[in-house]
C-alpha cells in the first residue's frame, strides 16, 4: 500500500505537469530536445516564442466555420 507522501509526491507531480504543459513550458523543453538530438544550435527562448506567437497568429482562424 502506499504511503501519504508517496500519493501527495504524485499530485504535486501531475499539478506541475499540468501547468507545464498549459503554459507551453514543455514545448520550449521539447524543442531544445530536438535541437540537441539533431545537433542544431536552438533559438533563444524569446526567439522561441515570437515565432509561436507569429505561427499562431497566421493560422488562427477567423471565422466560425
Amino acid at each position: 500500500m502506499r504511503g501519504v507522501p508517496d500519493l501527495v509526491r504524485d499530485a504535486v507531480g501531475g499539478v506541475r505537469w499540468y501547468l507545464r504543459q498549459a503554459s507551453g513550458e514543455a514545448k520550449w523543453d521539447e524543442y531544445v530536445d530536438r535541437c540537441r538530438a539533431e545537433g542544431r544550435t536552438p533559438m533563444t527562448r524569446r526567439e522561441f516564442e515570437r515565432h509561436r506567437d507569429a505561427h499562431r497568429e497566421a493560422s488562427a482562424r477567423t471565422s466560425c466555420c
